[in-house]
């Protein structure tokens, strides 16, 4: 018998040891030491080749930094282990995933659950972050499969939090918040949960609130590192949605996450993701030198291309822009974005362009704006970076490119500039026949101009320079009648706006008199001479006017 107790405290000591060695690492984890946790993890593996769940861990944090194919060999290995075998196949599931395949996927987590017992919970956890980290979340699924954990276990602290990420994920702020208490409060030790609640604030644009409860995170554990991440991206976001706080606020962000990264690892992940949020942040002198070293670390990554890529553009340095892009986008392999061909169409139209900007080789040219149409068809919201980018090239008068890039951003009516870029649109189009060595003015790109025109007058009927610029357009088409109706409706408009208006746009309004009378010179002479009338009232001298009238008479 007390042989037998030895044995049992003995087994007893051993399965509690075993849990022990892997905390440390879940911790690191926890606290995004993705270098440290991998370290400590491959020691385990290395003392103990049959600890399964060890090598699921491993595999998960290189799903986190997308290396899938270091991440599959591990959840191999942690398939043939004696101890925590079945994890792995959790995480190759989230492989397949990330290849779209759920019903295998799925046929995987079903050979997990079938052995759980009654109580057993941390298996549906890691099945449901496996559905939220997959390239395509799937935040329904996990919240289904952590009902079933917590009904079978209410009081699991890591389940709640799990849910909490689930339901915000799913955007559903009540529940969310409502998890991530409960998982506070059955382990105040798990700070993360705490942590998301300032999260919730963050995505409400709570910001002050916000960063009152990252606050209450660091009184509680300073060196805890994603807390810092949050509030730079805090930061970002009250900069962005509130311009005039914009620069302090980005140099509080860029300061946090610099805490942030000097909590975690200099590792290459690590610098990629600082690089990210660089780009977000706008900080192209910070990302070249971020890309340069992440090029002296890893200098075969491809993804150190896109940084230096971007940066190089940024920073006016077309040729590099072009070259790393290049050589980028030209791997199918690469995990290409739609940004990544943003700045290799804007790259291009560069590089093309004369000195002075107005003039652009009309080869990179078209070559520049496929790529951005390459953007706008693998994420449609892309459409709306193209204002910024036409913009530019608006500003340069380099008003047939400036079209290009226009007539490219309207193709998506849900875009948030959709009406300001039918305005830029028609613009460009009457601006880029009008210039001194047009010959004829193209009556395609005008006809493209009016109808830009009218998408703007039909989302805002008051925008008064819709009106007047589509009368100019329809007047180089030599259509006279709806010329004169377009001028007639400019004048309408303005006067409904009140006197001061008027008085404004007082030179608008003789070029809308005299276009109309001419208009209906030959058709309504009384008409016609009402129109000069009006406009000697406010221009007795006007020479168009009183030469006009001479020829009615």
């Amino acid at each position: 018998m007390n042989k037998f107790k030895i044995f049992s405290l003995a087994l007893v000591a051993t399965t509690i040891a075993k849990a022990q060695d892997l905390e440390p690492a879940k911790k690191a984890i926890d606290a995004e030491q993705f270098e440290k946790a991998k370290s400590l993890l491959k020691s385990v593996i290395q003392a103990k080749p049959s600890n399964g769940k060890a090598a699921f861990l491993l595999g998960t944090i290189y799903l986190k930094q997308n290396i899938s194919d270091s991440a599959s060999i591990y959840f191999q290995k942690g398939l043939a282990a004696s101890e925590g075998a079945r994890l792995n196949n959790i995480g190759l599931g989230q492989l397949d995933l990330d290849a779209n395949n759920k019903a295998a996927a799925q046929a995987k987590f079903d050979l997990v659950i079938k052995e759980l017992k009654k109580k057993d919970t941390e298996e549906y956890v890691y099945i449901a972050r496996a559905f939220m980290n997959a390239d395509k979340p799937d935040y329904k699924s996990a919240i289904a499969v952590l009902t079933k954990a917590a009904t079978a276990n209410p009081n699991d602290a890591q389940v709640q939090l799990a849910l909490g990420d689930a339901y915000y994920g799913d955007k559903n702020q009540n529940d969310s918040y409502v998890a991530y208490r409960n998982a506070y409060q059955f382990d105040n030790s798990l700070i993360r949960a705490k942590m998301q609640l300032g999260v919730l604030l963050k995505g409400a644009k709570a910001y002050t609130e916000a960063v009152k409860a990252y606050n209450e995170v660091i009184a509680i554990n300073p060196n805890y590192g994603p807390v810092y991440r949050e509030l730079a991206e805090t930061y970002y976001l009250w900069g962005n949605n509130i311009p005039k706080t914009y620069d302090e606020n980005i140099k509080k962000a860029l300061g946090f996450y610099e805490k942030y990264m000097s909590l975690t690892d200099y590792s290459i992940t690590s610098r990629m993701r600082h690089a990210d949020f660089l780009i977000l942040a706008k900080d192209y002198k910070a990302l070249e030198l971020e890309a340069n070293k992440m090029k002296e670390l890893d200098g075969v990554n491809p993804r150190i291309l896109r940084y230096l890529g971007y940066s190089a553009y940024e920073n006016g340095n077309v040729d590099v822009a072009l070259t790393s892009l290049q050589n980028y986008t030209a791997n199918p392999t690469n995990k290409i974005i739609p940004r990544d061909y943003l700045y290799l169409g804007q790259a291009k139209i560069k590089k093309g362009a004369s000195a002075d900007g107005k003039l652009i080789d009309p080869t990179q040219l078209a070559s520049g704006i496929a790529d951005l149409k390459k953007a706008v068809e693998m994420e449609p919201l892309a459409a709306n970076e193209l204002n910024e980018i036409g913009k530019k090239l608006y500003d340069q008068k380099a008003f047939g490119a400036a079209a290009a890039v226009f007539e490219l951003a309207v193709t998506n009516p849900n875009s948030k500039n959709y009406l300001i870029d039918n305005f830029y649109l028609g613009n460009s189009l009457y601006y880029d026949n009008t210039r001194k060595d047009i010959v004829k003015p193209d009556p395609i790109a005008l006809q493209k101009a009016d109808v830009a025109f009218g998408n703007v007058i039909t989302a805002s009927p008051t925008t008064q320079d819709a009106y007047l610029f589509r009368a100019r357009t329809n007047r180089l088409l030599e259509n006279d009648n709806m010329m004169a109706t377009y001028y007639q409706q400019y004048i309408d408009v303005v006067t409904a706006k009140g006197e001061e208006e008027v008085t404004k746009n007082k030179a608008k309004f003789i070029e809308s008199y005299n276009n109309i009378a001419s208009a209906l010179a030959n058709t309504d002479k009384t008409k016609a001479k009402e129109m000069l009338n009006k406009t000697l009232a406010l221009d007795p001298a006007n020479a168009y006017a009183l030469e006009a009238m001479k020829l009615l008479k």
